[in-house]
This record gives C-alpha cells, sequence and structure tokens, in this order.
C-alpha cells in the first residue's frame, strides 16, 4: 500500500513529524541510488558512506524547511547523492580539475578505468554513435542539448548563453530527448555495453 503514496505527500508527512514516512521513502528509492552511487566509485563501503551522507542532507534540508522541489523528490536526492560523489573525488584527488574546457565531460572524469579492452572498444563505439545521432537534431536542439550534457550548464545559463527564455530552453531540450528516441528507433540502435 505504502507504494501508491506519493513521496511529496510523505515528504510533507515527514516534515509534519511522520518518522515513518521517510523510512519508507529511503526504502522505495535505496536500490536506485544505492546502484547510481556504486556505478561511479565502484566501493561498497563508500558506497554506503555517500548514501548515509545524501540522506543525512535530505534530513537537514527537510527539516530546516529548505526543500520546494514538490514532486521530484528521487531527482533532487539523486543530486544530492551525485555532487557528494563529486566531492568524494575531489577530496581523494582522483578527480582532475579542469580550467573552463569547452571538451569537459563529467562522464570521462568519473570513468571506470578498470575497463578491459573490449568493454573500453564497446564504450567508444557508443560515444561515437550518440555523437552521429545528435548531428541529426535540428540545431537549436543540439546546442541545447550539447550545453545541458556535455558542458553541464544549468538552464539558466544556457538561457543566458542562447538568448532564449528557460522554458524555450527546457522545450527544446525536451524535443531533442524525444527526436533522439525517434532517431535510435529509426535505426534500431543498441546504446548499451
Amino acid at each position: 500500500m505504502s507504494q501508491q503514496i506519493e513521496d511529496s505527500i510523505l515528504v510533507r508527512d515527514y516534515i509534519s513529524g511522520d518518522e515513518k514516512a521517510l523510512e519508507i521513502l529511503i526504502n522505495r528509492h535505496n536500490q536506485r541510488i544505492s546502484s547510481f552511487i556504486y556505478s561511479k566509485v565502484l566501493d561498497r563501503d563508500v558506497t554506503e558512506d555517500i548514501f548515509q551522507d545524501t540522506f543525512i542532507k535530505v534530513i537537514k534540508t527537510l527539516k530546516r524547511g529548505s526543500y520546494s522541489e514538490e514532486g521530484k523528490f528521487l531527482p533532487w536526492v539523486m543530486r544530492i547523492a551525485h555532487n557528494l560523489i563529486i566531492d568524494h573525488f575531489r577530496k581523494n584527488k582522483r578527480m582532475p580539475m579542469f580550467e573552463g574546457n569547452d571538451d569537459f565531460n563529467i562522464f570521462s572524469v568519473i570513468g571506470d578505468d578498470k575497463l578491459n579492452a573490449e568493454k573500453q572498444l564497446i564504450k567508444d563505439q557508443i560515444t561515437s554513435d550518440l555523437k552521429h545521432l545528435i548531428e541529426e537534431l535540428p540545431d537549436d536542439q543540439k546546442e541545447v542539448l550539447v550545453m545541458r550534457i556535455y558542458k553541464d550548464m544549468s538552464f539558466k545559463e544556457i538561457s543566458e548563453n542562447t538568448g532564449v527564455s528557460i522554458n524555450t530552453a527546457l522545450g527544446r531540450m525536451r524535443y531533442a530527448l524525444i527526436n533522439l528516441r525517434k532517431i535510435i528507433d529509426k535505426h534500431n540502435i543498441v546504446l548499451t555495453n
């Protein structure tokens, strides 16, 4: 039955003092968040530490009354986890610092350096296929997608750089993803390793 209760209601209940609501949220999203963290750090102990730190931040933010992303609980928690993963790599000096390089790609930095040759070839092919697919998008959609995914820009920054409203930038991103799916289906491409 608890699966039917929306995250936003559980968040509201927790803020109102219902500790059980947070337990339901943690249990509901535990696997997805833990898997995401583990896929980046490849260490069970570090994964557990970052998972706990993530929910400590979640609890502090909720208790402070600073949470305002109604209905977007999981993406919000994933963003907190992602930031803690980056902090972990910085602390352990495994993440090099980049000076405003346009070619910077976060995924090339947090990559798994233990990939064997075959997996590396597959990964390179997927990256290459994806670049070709992106080239098929209309220029305005391609521009927003590249800024968001490869340059890690916020929609506010994209809006400022392209001279369009944030809503237009969001719309272009949405259409870019829809069109990418159509292109992938049309060419019957598999983008997994």
